[in-house]
């Protein structure tokens, strides 16, 4: 089967978030179970392909072909979306420009895809100028699309004065097709125009058909109900595994001994007192209220009581200062990086004896699947792919959990931590068993190709 996956950003050709680790791992996956995949993204700033041509370059990676699409005025920026100041306001032509270059460059490599695989909507108008440009080329006779929704919140909305710049009719701009209140919604017309939805957990996908999590598209996803199906995301345990990850200070597997090395030598780099017998609540996250910031900047107080916490991300600056402040008066207990560190980011989640997943809402979640991995037990709101992934230890799952989202509730789970951590056996209990779980991209991948096969009759 021919796979053209398309994506925004790509592990570790760049990233931003947890699209450029999905796209970096599930298309190799796909291949290894023996498909033709190639990967199309933009080719920006610090990208060196092998091989150079007109439109795109080349870089084989592990033996799967990716693709950069040429621009230097689009692409050779220093960010991908947004700098502090905002969005880029030309995403809607440098996205636009990019869908379209795709199919060309797909007809010109002559790889003729049973599947296009888009991602999110930066990747959406490749299913739409497929059916207006392509609906009569032999070239793409067979081909089905397929888009995924990482997070509905971002859906690639634009004033519809810029319309034009499409290259498509206006009869598209209407409530059928790309028109969203007035504007352009360039994931509304990825979700009317490709042959699937997929969405990173099974949880998630019922979620996003209600008002609650829908944002304003609840009503186009119910219509697509029929072909709208949630695979949860996998993790790289070539990127992801204590027992060979080089970015932390000492490699361990089932040894919990060698696990308390670690959260010592963090305890020492953060600034905090050095204690193995300190519950250490660790949080690698963006800083917004989706990820539960609102509630757990109240909690804080009641986390500190008894424990220390250490938190790594950028976000929102409403919570930099809250958390700042937090700092001022636990520095021995509170260390605080307003940073994207890849370094210190492993390193939280091998040091860490509980990681924090107060989320508002989860799509899916990958940090709770990297958590069972290094030993470290994941504190949980139940939503989307958190709910698909964690149970609670009470009900021999392993993880801490609460239900409705408030901070009432994210301070009771916490107290279950705090209690359970004095029960050193049942704790390295629940550690082992939680490290023998698998969430790699092999069982995803599976469940991709079955749906690709679905769609394409093989």
């Amino acid at each position: 089967m021919n796979i053209a996956f398309c994506s925004s950003e790509v592990y570790p050709f760049a990233k931003t978030g947890g699209l450029a680790d999905v796209s970096g791992a599930l298309p190799l996956s796909l291949a290894a179970l023996g498909h033709n995949v190639k990967i199309f993204m933009p080719w920006y700033k610090g990208i060196e392909p092998d091989k150079h041509f007109d439109d795109f370059g080349i870089i084989n990676h592990q033996g799967v072909e990716v693709v950069f699409i040429k621009n230097d005025h689009f692409f050779k920026r220093d960010y991908l979306y947004t700098t502090s100041q905002g969005d880029y306001p030309d995403n809607l032509e440098r996205f636009s420009f990019f869908s379209r270059q795709v199919l060309k460059a797909l007809k010109e490599l002559n790889f003729a895809p049973d599947i296009i695989h888009n991602n999110d909507w930066q990747t959406s108008l490749i299913s739409v100028y497929l059916k207006v440009f392509y609906k009569n080329d032999d070239f793409f006779q067979n081909t089905k699309t397929v888009l995924t929704i990482h997070n509905l919140v971002f859906q690639g909305i634009f004033d519809k004065k810029h319309f034009s710049c499409l290259d498509i009719g206006w009869d598209y701009f209407n409530m059928h097709f790309l028109e969203f209140w007035g504007k352009i919604n360039l994931l509304k017309g990825g979700i009317i125009f490709s042959d699937t939805i997929t969405t990173v957990s099974p949880t998630y996908a019922k979620q996003i058909q209600k008002k609650e999590f829908g944002c304003g598209l609840e009503g186009v996803l119910k219509e697509k109900k029929e072909n709208l199906t949630g695979i949860l995301n996998g993790i790289d345990y070539n990127v992801w595994n204590p027992k060979s990850d080089k970015l932390i200070y000492k490699n361990y597997s089932q040894s919990l001994k060698k696990k308390s090395e670690n959260k010592l030598s963090l305890q020492k780099e953060a600034g905090l007192a050095q204690d193995k017998n300190f519950l250490l609540f660790g949080m690698v996250s963006r800083l917004t209220e989706q990820k539960g910031l609102d509630i757990l900047t109240e909690a804080i107080d009641s986390i500190l009581d008894k424990s220390q916490l250490i938190i790594l991300g950028l976000g929102d600056p409403k919570y930099h200062k809250i958390l700042k402040e937090k700092r001022k008066n636990n520095k021995d207990k509170f260390a605080l990086f307003i940073d994207f560190d890849e370094t210190l980011a492993h390193k939280i989640y091998a040091a860490s004896d509980v990681f924090l997943l107060p989320s508002r809402f989860e799509p899916c979640g990958l940090s709770q699947m990297i958590s069972f991995k290094y030993g470290t037990i994941p504190l949980v709101n139940l939503t989307g792919g958190l709910a698909d992934t964690v149970s609670d230890i009470s009900r021999g799952g392993g993880g801490f959990t609460f239900k409705k989202y408030s901070k009432n509730n994210l301070i009771k789970a916490v107290k279950e931590a705090q209690k359970l951590f004095k029960d050193k056996k049942k704790w390295s209990s629940v550690v082992k068993e939680n490290m023998k779980k698998d969430f790699s991209w092999k069982r995803a991948a599976k469940q991709f190709l079955k749906l690709y096969q679905g769609l394409t009759g093989s």
